[in-house]
């Protein structure tokens, strides 16, 4: 029978550890869009922009809101830094297209 290198199978003992290849993933930084509390977005309008730009159910969207309310400052969601500058951009041009003063930014998770 003649030998073909192409079939045969190798054990542990045929891989080279100076030669083995490790991979490791590197997930990519998240980012906070966080919506900022003003005198003057309605509450109702931020309840919307939560439902549309970062698609929350009614319920959490008005827990969201109210958190936002009380603390000043609360988070809509965490996204790769594209997604959340993309979002936050979103919520400010749907805010001022209603003449809202919506603040909306971005950190580092």
């Amino acid at each position: 029978m003649e030998h073909d290198p192409w079939t045969e199978e190798q054990g542990d003992a045929g891989a080279d550890a100076a030669t083995e290849e490790r991979t490791r993933v590197v997930l990519p930084r998240r980012y906070r869009v966080l919506l900022h509390n003003d005198d003057y977005t309605t509450m109702e309008f931020v309840v919307r922009v939560l439902m549309e730009v970062f698609h929350k159910m009614e319920a959490e969207a008005i827990k969201l809101m109210l958190d936002v309310h009380q603390k000043g400052v609360g988070v809509a969601g965490v996204f790769p830094r594209d997604i959340a500058e993309t979002k936050a951009t979103q919520a400010v041009e749907l805010a001022r297209g209603e003449g809202m003063p919506l603040k909306c930014t971005t950190e580092p998770e």
